[in-house]
């Protein structure tokens, strides 16, 4: 199986698993249940993955692809919530209805990993791999190496402030918050790295 295809498949079986854990809970979902809803063996399942409260973490790694992906685009020349700003626009224009699904139900385990232990450690894992590529990020912005003491602080802070920033608005949407309220998000996000990093992160690199 290729990596393309293997990936494809784990987001289809995370997606289903996703939707059982919100509409019935975690210990009320079993692996024969998850597998019945995506077509496949129970066996191909633990295939994928190590639990059932694993199967969650593909979706919730969604929850924050598009940050992820507008900071690795990141020109030099622009700021951070200029960048921010202009991916947002663009993202609202082209945005899948799949994409757009995949970013709520990522939201819906988000919220539901605050009372769910098993699913609160899917969306720990998620931040890890975030603060772990954040450092590569703003080493290569700042110039130093990933190791640099430096980095790994800001990569840890940042990673934090998306963190919370993700799970608060979420739960507000979630909760039945207007839309509206959140059109500033992006901005909300680039400046929660600016502050988390002391503005070592955010400003335009002078050619």
């Amino acid at each position: 199986m290729s990596e393309q295809r293997r990936h494809r498949l784990r987001l289809e079986i995370s997606r289903e698993a996703s939707r059982l854990f919100w509409e019935q809970g975690v210990d009320a979902t079993s692996g024969d249940q998850i597998a019945e809803a995506v077509g496949l063996s129970t066996r191909t399942i633990w295939r994928h993955f190590r639990s059932k409260e694993s199967c969650a973490e593909p979706i919730v790694t969604q929850g924050v692809e598009w940050e992820m992906a507008t900071l690795r685009s990141w020109p030099p020349a622009l700021s951070l919530e200029q960048h921010f700003a202009a991916e947002s626009a663009r993202h609202r224009r082209e945005a899948s209805d799949v994409e757009l699904a995949d970013i709520r139900l990522a939201m819906r385990m988000i919220l539901l990993a605050d009372r769910e232990p098993a699913l609160r450690t899917a969306w720990l894992m998620a931040c890890d791999q975030v603060e772990r590529e954040l450092a590569g990020i703003i080493a290569g912005r700042l110039g130093i190496p990933a190791e640099d003491l430096r980095v790994r602080l800001h990569a840890a802070a940042a990673s934090a402030a998306l963190r919370v920033i993700n799970e608060d608005i979420g739960a507000a949407i979630l909760g039945g918050a207007d839309l509206g309220e959140f059109a500033d998000a992006p901005e909300r996000v680039a400046h929660a790295v600016r502050e988390a990093t002391g503005g070592a992160v955010g400003d335009p690199i002078a050619s």
